[in-house]
């Protein structure tokens, strides 16, 4: 009597053994000649599930570690319309997608109801650990009957709801990938780099959540958030909500470059950087680049110059002496309005 295939899930893949019949589950497979075994990407979880179904394949599903919960909010409101409306446009497209809405529009509320309306294990990645606490005191006041965790700055719990850094996500995106349901993804547009994607795609998670005010970026990787969360299905500017959910305002942007002495500093980490990877044949452009990365880092003293290079030099971009001197000039140009600083 033959076996039925069993579906497992093996540090961000899926192991379908032994192979079922027909041939449509096929297009997600690759064969495996280490293991003599099909291997799946944890990503296409979902579409592999309801192929096999709906060919009506008999498996069993040892891949998922999640359950359903019971959600009990004891924070609730009235939601503005948009936030109904996003929410039943994420509902309506599979409770997959990304939402676009504009600061301080309500993206965590939406959130909210998003996990009661699909309430099961879920992971919140977030940028800085100022959200991951914002989120964390936010979830443990609406939910307190369900164990709310983190998963970074020192922290690593594993509970059926985790609030973790993008960071802290990534690094153990392995071990995560079939814990969690739904996976809601804060300031989504940081989802798709190197280091970060990985958090979706060793994910077996069937239920997605974006949310971002900015979605595009430069390199043109927000296009691949309609394979890592699913596409836009809904989107408001300021000017929709402008007198109604938020107040009327005008959005200004200022750029800023960096001091001759930080671009000379930047340019020197980063030559350090690509000459190690150079040397040890990494792309940071690929899948796995930054992973290899990672544990070239650990190898070596040359790695370990090369991954503190990348760091300082991400930290001079992003929090380069020149922005505080802006915001400085801002703050004494507007005194004494009540001003919101968002970090």
């Amino acid at each position: 009597m033959a076996r039925t295939p069993s579906l497992k899930f093996d540090r961000g893949t899926l192991i379908l053994h032994p192979p079922p019949k027909g041939k449509a589950w096929l297009d997600f497979a690759t064969w495996d000649d280490r293991i003599e075994k099909f291997r799946i990407p944890a990503i296409h979880y979902r579409p592999l599930v309801e192929r096999l179904q709906a060919e009506g394949i008999a498996f069993e599903d040892n891949a998922k570690a999640f359950a359903p919960i019971a959600l009990t909010a004891t924070l609730e409101r009235q939601p503005y319309p948009h936030q109904t409306e996003a929410l039943a446009a994420w509902i309506g497209a599979g409770r997959r997608g990304v939402v676009v809405l504009p600061t301080a529009s309500g993206k965590t509320y939406l959130a909210q109801m998003a996990m009661q309306a699909t309430p099961r294990h879920t992971l919140i990645t977030v940028p800085t650990l100022d959200l991951m606490h914002q989120w964390y005191a936010h979830l443990l006041a609406t939910f307190p009957d369900v164990e709310v965790g983190l998963l970074g700055g020192g922290s690593r719990d594993r509970t059926p709801i985790l609030v973790a850094t993008y960071d802290s996500a990534a690094i153990h995106a392995e071990t995560l990938g079939n814990s969690y349901g739904l996976l809601i993804c804060d300031e989504c547009h940081h989802l798709p780099s190197d280091f970060n994607r990985v958090i979706a795609e060793y994910a077996i998670a069937p239920y997605r959540l974006g949310l971002t005010a900015t979605p595009d970026r430069s390199d043109g990787r927000h296009l691949d958030l309609d394979t890592l969360l699913g596409t836009i299905v809904y989107a408001r500017t300021p000017e929709d909500l402008a007198g109604n959910a938020l107040a009327a305002h005008e959005i200004v942007q200022i750029k800023v470059k960096l001091s001759e002495l930080e671009r000379d500093r930047y340019d020197q980490l980063i030559q350090t950087r690509d000459r190690f990877l150079q040397q040890s044949n990494i792309w940071l452009g690929t899948i796995n680049g930054w992973q290899q990365f990672v544990r070239a880092s650990a190898q070596s003293r040359a790695g370990r110059r090369a991954m503190l290079a990348h760091r300082e030099a991400k930290q001079i971009a992003l929090g380069t002496a020149g922005k505080l001197r802006v915001l400085a000039d801002l703050l004494a140009q507007h005194h004494p309005a009540q001003t919101l600083i968002f970090t």
